[in-house]
């Protein structure tokens, strides 16, 4: 086989950051790392990539192989090349970002590495760059949030509008007012109410909703009109 002369071999990894929403709050899946070094130590799912698979498809195997999850939405966020990253041997380490709706996959998660789900906010020390991984994948969600419905990957097919606003608070980090948020987000006309409502939650009960798909591609943009701040989000 035919190889460049003269060049050191470099490990490739790929690293899985599995944002979940439960409802009411952001969660992260991590499992305890089975080897040393920092064995028994919590980390993101990662694995080495193999030389006949592409970068997406060594992410979705990893994933795949650790957690049980797969078919889920998942975009390459960045690549980690510090020299010093893994003490072991010079890795560089490819992330990868996925947002699930916790309730629609909990039976596909797999208990043999011991995956477990963290809420954001009481995330654990994580194992080498794992933590500036998870922070960078968060500020990366916060940006393409205000532009795009990626977290709707987050909730059901339908879903009621406190379940909304939870889902946007718990991403910025901040507080909404109700009827504000309420008034901007129907003024998009972006959403369909259903003829059903969730009643666990109260005893009056919430309508549910659902994305117009199609009157969102044609205006986009209306999404501006409820997120916190945009102008200071886009320009950071």
């Amino acid at each position: 086989m035919l190889k460049y002369s003269g060049q050191t071999r470099i490990l490739v990894a790929v690293d899985c950051i599995i944002f979940g929403f439960d409802g009411e709050q952001y969660k992260l899946l991590l499992i305890q790392r089975g080897f040393a070094p920092e064995k028994r130590k919590w980390s993101l799912m990662g694995g080495f990539l193999q030389p006949d698979e592409s970068l997406d498809v060594g992410a979705n195997r990893v994933l795949k192989q650790l957690t049980g999850l797969e078919n889920v939405y998942m975009e390459q966020l960045h690549t980690f090349g510090d020299l010093e990253r893994d003490p072991v041997e010079r890795t560089l380490a490819v992330a990868y970002f996925a947002l699930i709706d916790i309730q629609k996959y909990e039976k596909q998660l797999s208990k043999d590495f011991n995956a477990e789900w963290f809420p954001l906010k009481e995330m654990p020390e994580l194992i080498f760059d794992h933590n500036r991984m998870v922070n960078m994948a968060k500020e990366r969600l916060r940006y393409k949030a205000a532009l795009h419905p990626i977290l709707f990957e987050l909730l059901p097919d339908k879903f009621t509008l406190p379940q909304l606003q939870a889902l946007y608070e718990g991403l910025y980090e901040t507080s909404l007012d109700k009827r504000n948020f309420t008034r901007k987000l129907l003024s998009t006309g972006l959403f369909i109410k259903q003829q059903d409502k969730e009643k666990e939650s109260s005893k009056k009960g919430a309508f549910y909703y659902k994305l117009d798909q199609s009157k969102y591609l044609d205006d986009f943009q209306a999404f501006l009109k409820f997120i916190p701040n945009p102008d200071k989000l886009l320009t950071s």
